[in-house]
């Protein structure tokens, strides 16, 4: 205990120090930072703290310091979380690399991937995009065609992928590909390669929110180095797994706590306190103030119900298909979240398009609560999600 209070103390001073106090106030979505080549920082001190955070390894706490991370102890994380918590310290960085395939080169990488990759990872230098989803492969993903035919020592990949999160502005895509054509689950493997590489190029999907975070994404003989094939040849569902198992813990922690997305960050309880009226102190309609309140609980509930099995994987050393489980729950959360802002906003939630800045802002949460919709269909539907829960969870038979 006593070092631990020790390296608190180091942690408080450190944080005092290189924590900006412009990174200890809610974050928009306009200053999420997500790294890479291409990223532009609406507020400078991001860069700062981005740069602070990932030279000490504390964007990736816990993974080895041999590789850029943290190297700390699940107790020493925890301190930090704390006091991260304490001073509402911003995340520096938002990253599908730290999310899932830090995690998945950590298991199967070779040590000169793991090497080259995880460093820039933890320091927001490398910004990735996921190649899984394809038009004749969403739900049934094991039925891709996107073929990788190894020719000497390079890999040329030709066909399609869709719904790619980001790919216009990713630097490179972790790709999963067949490498051969007679099995199904045993013919694919895993590569990794930029996307400025020749026969690379995309196409947005606008989606009924308005935004287009999505892409369809070709490749057109597109030669890959065979030296950034990750794992065993025609190995690479088992590595796809597991990715999606972290992806799905990722998704699920969209539907905690009362923070709204968008430009105001408000919680929905001083949403519906601004549009309904209060009542001394609390939200003035009594059935909108009691939704809320157990939409607060739940997800209380929820949030530690994850911390205690994401501490019981750890110590493991193990992801389970719990976090099927979490993924539906917590995109349910997240939905219903939304349809209670509805609730409170009323005819205010209908907008699309306006000069006003101030309804520019409930136009964002209409776009918002559309794009929740989504929830339900990334990482996995929900119906895939309860198929796997009820075989790998609870066991019932086919």
């Amino acid at each position: 205990m006593a070092d631990l209070e020790a390296f608190r103390k180091d942690v408080q001073a450190w944080l005092e120090e290189n924590c900006p106090p412009s990174m200890r106030t809610p974050m928009t979505d306009e200053e999420v930072v997500w790294g890479g080549r291409n990223e532009t920082y609406k507020n400078p001190d991001s860069k700062k703290w981005l740069d602070a955070m990932g030279a000490k390894g504390w964007t990736a706490p816990t993974w080895p310091a041999a590789y850029g991370g943290g190297g700390l102890s699940k107790e020493e994380n925890m301190v930090l979380q704390q006091e991260l918590r304490r001073i509402k310290a911003r995340s520096p960085l938002s990253s599908f690399g730290l999310w899932m395939l830090g995690p998945a080169l950590l298991e199967f990488a070779s040590e000169e991937q793991k090497q080259r990759f995880i460093p820039e990872i933890v320091r927001g230098e490398i910004r990735w995009c996921q190649g899984y989803s394809e038009p004749g492969a969403g739900s049934d993903l094991a039925g891709l065609q996107t073929s990788a035919v190894l020719e000497g020592d390079t890999y040329t990949v030709n066909g399609q992928k869709v719904w790619t999160s980001y790919a216009d502005k990713a630097d490179w895509i972790f790709c999963l590909v067949r490498t051969d054509k007679t099995v199904k689950h045993d013919g694919i493997s895993f590569l990794l390669f930029d996307m400025t590489t020749p026969g690379v190029s995309t196409k947005p999907i606008k989606l009924i929110s308005g935004y287009s975070p999505f892409c369809e994404t070709f490749f057109d003989d597109v030669k890959v180095p065979a030296e950034q094939l990750v794992g065993e040849l025609n190995k690479g569902w088992t590595i796809a797994k597991r990715l999606l198992q972290h992806e799905r813990a990722m998704i699920s922690g969209m539907g905690l706590g009362g923070a709204l997305s968008g430009a105001t960050g408000q919680t929905l309880a001083g949403a519906a306190k601004e549009y309904l009226g209060e009542d001394n102190g609390k939200v003035a309609d009594p059935i909108v103030r009691q939704h809320i309140t157990q939409h607060n609980m739940d997800s209380k509930a929820f949030a530690l119900t994850m911390r205690r099995v994401q501490e019981e994987a750890k110590a493991a050393n193990d992801v389970s298909a719990t976090s099927s489980v979490f993924k539906y729950f917590g995109t349910e959360l997240n939905k219903r979240k939304y349809e209670l802002l509805i609730e409170s906003m009323g005819t205010k939630m209908l907008g699309w398009e306006t000069d006003n800045t101030y309804a520019a802002d409930e136009i964002d949460n209409t776009r918002s609560w559309l794009r929740s919709k989504a929830n339900s269909i990334e990482g996995g539907t929900s119906e895939v999600q309860l198929n796997i829960i009820a075989k790998r969870v609870l066991g019932l038979p086919d």
